[in-house]
């Protein structure tokens, strides 16, 4: 366990694990979580609790990033395991994820909302009992109008996609450093707001 030392925050990306799965939609808390890694020249190797793991400082702050390593919907158990490694409570953990709510590349910010049909999202707040942690959600879009739920979530980005997608997760990345930094409601203040392509991506 070369990480679990001490640690004020987990943040953690969803993803699915594999290469089949690492240019989807549903991976985007996955890009997020990397980024911040490769900020912190950290890499991210194999732990506990079915997870990858990885020690970072974000403005000072000392964090353990984290990729679980079940699937989608089982990603409460790994969550769950290493907030009681780290002796964490909810409130010190950050998730990143997908929402098809959302248009692409904008963000969103919450606290003790509900799962909104991610069930990701929903097997944390079932092994934790709560809805009471931050989460940082990034639009992948709604479906076409011939793509199903499921179809677009675990479909890869389109070509012409990718520099919004890019610009997101530069962003999302800086939101996470907002709220560990400064906290939740000035990080909402910031990022909680519609971007376009054409608005940039300046944290």
């Amino acid at each position: 366990m070369g990480v679990v030392r001490e640690a004020q925050w987990l943040v953690v990306g969803l993803g699915n694990p594999g290469r089949g799965y690492a240019q989807t939609r549903h991976n985007v808390g996955f890009l997020v979580v990397e980024s911040l890694a490769a900020e912190g020249k950290a890499r991210f190797a194999q732990e506990i609790f079915q997870a990858q793991a990885a020690r970072v400082e974000l403005a000072g702050v000392p964090i353990v990033l984290l990729k679980p390593q079940a699937f989608m919907n089982l990603s409460g158990s790994p969550v769950k395991g290493w907030l009681t490694v780290l002796r964490l409570s909810p409130e010190r953990l950050v998730v990143v994820h997908d929402d098809l709510d959302l248009p692409l590349g904008q963000l969103r910010l919450t606290g003790g909302a509900g799962p909104g049909g991610h069930r990701g999202v929903a097997s944390i707040q079932e092994a934790l009992e709560t809805k009471a942690f931050p989460r940082v959600r990034a639009g992948i879009g709604r479906p076409d109008e011939d793509e199903g739920a499921a179809e677009r979530v675990l479909g890869e980005f389109r070509p012409e996609e990718l520099p919004l997608v890019e610009q997101m997760v530069v962003r999302a990345a800086a939101a996470v450093r907002s709220l560990v930094g400064e906290g939740i409601p000035a990080a909402m203040a910031r990022y909680n707001v519609r971007v376009t392509p054409e608005a940039g991506a300046t944290p």
